[in-house]
């Protein structure tokens, strides 16, 4: 709400994106609150949740502007449009365009793929709209909903928790108790599989896309290529072409299953174009889908630590040096830190790989690493700090 806040009642529209079921309905329920608070009156406000099936009709350009020019008449003042999964009217950049140019409104549109605006259609929107991404819950706000069931539980206890449940705003009603939590992260899988993958790219080959889901969750945080995995297919006897395994799997990134990271090599500082890492939107659907969380605990830690980067604002790069590698490279406008992420020093061995790496960065920007080791082992100007402490923390610099 705090970057949303100053832009309502203004001109532009703002478009809430994210994985289905992360929030963006309740977005705009807020969003609606805070206008009634700010004395707007609920007449004012025409809605419409286009998965709803009475809605059906209305999921063309023509048909849903023709409900709303109609609704508008017998409304005095702004007038205050809110669409769920817009994705779902075809051609709908022209209509909320055209609803901007006639109307005295204010826009909010939600969408569950990352692509809502770009291509053609896009156009009509250019430089009108302001975009905010709505990810699952950080471990900061699961620890608040957490509290609000079982007060005074240990905060190490709720880590526990999170990193096999995952931040789904959702769970707080089935009061983080596993078997329900699993049973409905494993539908919500399986809607965001069917609606936003399959039904919306006409995939064929679901058994395919299944089996590259699969093996995307099995390696999250390690780099491969479409090439690897079409090589590892044909070792289990499964033909499929590389640019059919990277068609796939950006599908699933547009549909925010995935977040994609590239490579960035330190020495030639520039972006690499191969191995890109893949992470997670959220753990808990991995464990509830793929299970061991705890068993992959190192890669589980990397991909908390990566979402809870992209929700403070950060743009994310690996960092390559020579066969080393920084796991996140982090910036935002002037500031930029360095972070290495680790289960346990638990060995010397471990202990210069995470801190040696540093020596080839010359900078004096922040370099942490983390890890779930309670005690202080910062060295040679490179910060040191447990992961729950970290993910809490309200600043980095």
């Amino acid at each position: 709400m705090g970057r949303i806040r100053p832009f309502i009642g203004n001109e532009l529209v703002k478009v809430l994106t994210g994985i289905r079921r992360s929030g963006k309905s309740v977005m705009l329920e807020l969003i609606q609150g805070e206008l009634v608070e700010q004395g707007i009156s609920d007449s004012q406000f025409i809605r419409f949740n286009f998965e709803d099936m009475r809605n059906t009709h209305l999921c063309t350009a023509e048909a849903l502007h023709k409900e709303v020019t109609q609704k508008v008449v017998g409304i005095e003042g702004k007038v205050y449009l809110f669409f769920d999964e817009i994705q779902e009217v075809a051609n709908w950049e022209k209509c909320v365009n055209s609803f901007r140019v006639e109307f005295d409104c204010d826009i909010y549109i939600t969408g569950s793929n990352a692509k809502l605006l770009s291509g053609e259609l896009a156009t009509y929107l250019a430089g009108r709209y302001v975009e905010f991404v709505i990810y699952p819950f950080s471990f900061g706000e699961f620890m608040e909903l957490h509290a609000s069931v079982y007060p005074k539980t240990p905060t190490q206890e709720i880590f526990t928790k999170y990193l096999t449940l995952g931040g789904m705003p959702y769970l707080r009603n089935l009061r983080f108790e596993d078997t329900p939590s699993q049973i409905y992260l494993q539908d919500l899988f399986n809607s965001v599989v069917l609606k936003d993958i399959v039904k919306r790219n006409k995939v064929r080959d679901v058994d395919l896309l299944e089996r590259i889901i699969a093996y995307v969750f099995g390696g999250v945080g390690t780099t491969f290529s479409a090439a690897s995995i079409s090589k590892y297919f044909k070792s289990e006897n499964r033909i499929a072409a590389p640019e059919t395994i990277m068609n796939y799997i950006s599908y699933c990134v547009d549909a925010f299953l995935f977040y994609q990271v590239r490579r960035q090599d330190l020495q030639g500082k520039k972006l690499l174009t191969v191995n890109e890492k893949y992470y997670v939107a959220d753990h808990g659907i991995r464990e509830a889908v793929f299970g061991g969380n705890m068993k992959d605990i190192n890669l589980i830690l990397e991909n908390v630590l990566y979402m809870e980067l992209l929700r403070r604002g950060y743009k994310i790069t690996v960092g390559k040096a020579g066969a080393n590698e920084i796991d996140f490279i982090c910036e935002k406008r002037s500031e930029k830190l360095y972070v290495q992420v680790s289960y346990f020093l638990a060995s010397e061995e471990t202990v210069q790989r995470k801190f040696g790496i540093y020596k080839s960065v010359k900078d004096n920007f922040p370099k942490y690493v983390v890890s779930l080791d309670e005690f202080d082992m910062s060295r040679d100007g490179i910060k040191h700090r447990n992961i729950r402490d970290f993910l809490l923390a309200s600043d980095w610099n």
